[in-house]
């Protein structure tokens, strides 16, 4: 039986109805998946870019005070941390001409606003012209020295030309540092120009021997990462004040193992000021040629047997004389065995003990010539290392 008019007419109102509204769901389900796309893509873009975005607003808001702190520290002391390359004459393999070759480089800093530049003395060791690159232009400005310390690692250059704005740093103090205080190292390591590392103080009042194999005093140890190329870069504290010299590592394989050195800045600030005036550093002594320890041995002595005084020197003026030898093989020989009470057994314990005072100072020395022991004082003149 056909159906009714009015439901012939319902059918085809309904079935157009349901298909449109299949075509508005496909479509309405096509359209978010197209927004959720879009949305990941400008997501996965933004990653992309970085905090750059917004001007880094975003990145800078989520810093922390520390973080802030830091970053000053290191914009305002860059500048003044400088590249120091040793230029050295080598003969080439095939011509045997002789050329100027790079034999290594390391750090500086500007000591004050007249164009000094400190370094370590290893890094300028046997160079033939040394020049000194700014991170701000990179240009390379050829430097002369005026004066090393081979027992502290300490040399100093002066800018031939200097650039405009120099601006030194602020020099602080060694004396009152403290085990776990945090500090800075900025140098240049592995040629890498302007590098910030930062750690705590390890260790104060470290021994460590220098390139002329003499013994460093009150030397501190750090923990921020101080590699090959970072030597003679500054040590700072926490306020960007100058409180150490880079100058050491300890490490099997000759890269950073968590055990850096630094000369204290008491120290830099004592010898750097006789470097500009005089180019030397005159140190306390007696006037006298001691015997080698193998000498002194042989003789018998337990002490450090003195062989030469010079003349008018602080022995003379004590009482010390030269060794006597006899054609029997004896000896008359003064034996230094202490000096204000502390022993001195071999030729780098008299140096050590001599290297804590100041020209001037008046010492005891204990002295044993033949069967007597007796003491002397005697005021330490000046040497030139």
């Amino acid at each position: 039986m056909p159906a009714p008019f009015e439901t012939l007419l319902t059918r085809e109102r309904t079935e157009p109805s349901r298909a449109f509204s299949l075509v508005w769901a496909l479509a309405s389900s096509l359209a978010v998946f197209a927004l959720v796309g879009w949305r990941f893509s400008e997501a996965s873009r933004a990653d992309a870019r970085g905090p750059q975005e917004d001007g880094g607003a975003i990145a800078r808001a989520d810093l922390t005070p520390e973080e802030r702190a830091t970053i000053e520290l290191f914009r305002r002391v860059s500048p003044s941390v400088v590249n120091v390359t040793n230029l050295q004459m080598r003969r080439t393999m095939f011509s045997r001409d002789v050329t100027e070759t790079p034999f290594g480089s390391g750090s500086g800093f500007l000591w004050d606003d007249e164009g000094h530049v400190v370094t370590n003395f290893h890094v300028i060791y046997q160079s033939a012209r040394v020049q000194v690159t700014f991170a701000e232009g990179g240009k390379a400005y050829d430097a002369d020295v005026i004066g090393t310390a081979p027992h502290n690692d300490l040399a100093v250059l002066k800018l031939r030309d200097r650039p405009r704005g120099l601006r030194a740093l602020t020099v602080g103090r060694s004396l009152d540092l403290l085990v776990g205080q945090k500090v800075f190292a900025v140098g240049n390591p592995f040629g890498l120009d302007q590098t910030l590392t930062t750690g705590v103080i390890s260790g104060l009042g470290r021994e460590i021997r220098s390139l002329s194999n003499h013994k460093i005093s009150e030397v501190i140890q750090t923990d921020a990462a101080i590699n090959p190329g970072n030597s003679g870069g500054p040590l700072l504290d926490s306020s960007g004040r100058l409180i150490g010299v880079n100058t050491a590592i300890v490490s099997p394989s000759g890269a950073y193992a968590g055990v850096g050195f630094a000369v204290p800045v008491d120290a830099v600030k004592r010898i750097v000021p006789q470097l500009i005036d005089v180019g030397r550093v005159e140190r306390p002594g007696l006037g006298i040629t001691p015997l080698s320890d193998l000498q002194s041995r042989q003789l018998g002595l337990r002490g450090v047997g003195v062989r030469t005084v010079a003349p008018d020197s602080a022995a003379e003026r004590s009482g010390l004389q030269d060794i006597r030898i006899y054609r029997d093989g004896t000896a008359d020989v003064d034996e230094i065995l202490a000096i204000d009470g502390k022993r001195v057994q071999s030729v780098t314990d008299l140096y050590d003990i001599l290297d804590q005072h100041e020209v001037g100072d008046v010492v005891k020395i204990t002295v044993r010539r033949g069967q007597e022991t007796h003491d002397v004082r005697a005021k330490l003149q000046a040497l030139d290392e």
